[in-house]
């Protein structure tokens, strides 16, 4: 949970860099959130609660790919290589799973703070 929230606070940082396993993490507990408000939605009959977080949590997510891709030595903008169909979520994916790289272009590797 903690990664969840530390994600939270640099919900608007686009620089800088994140390791692997803060990005995973977070999104791990986005996706079961993402699922509570789905199932919660379902028992209530509207859609509007997962919609709504998925609306807040967009800018979050963003950032923290973001940080996630500036680890790998990408620019953020890498992250529209999703938009291809059918390969790019794939490439992205990759993209967010590599290791990290010590010193590059965006800081310091986070694994030596």
């Amino acid at each position: 949970m903690e990664y969840f929230v530390k994600a939270l606070k640099k919900y608007a940082e686009f620089n800088g860099r994140d390791r692997r396993k803060d990005y995973w993490m977070f999104v791990l507990f986005y996706i079961i959130f993402m699922f509570t408000f789905i199932l919660i939605d379902v028992f209530i009959g509207t859609k509007y609660l997962s919609q709504l977080f998925g609306l807040v949590m967009f800018i979050p997510l963003m950032s923290a790919a973001t940080r996630r891709l500036h680890d790998t030595t990408r620019s953020g903008w890498w992250q529209l290589i999703a938009l291809i169909p059918f390969v790019g979520v794939f490439i992205l994916f990759y993209f967010l799973a590599q290791n990290s790289h010590f010193a590059n272009d965006y800081g310091q590797s986070p694994k030596l703070k």
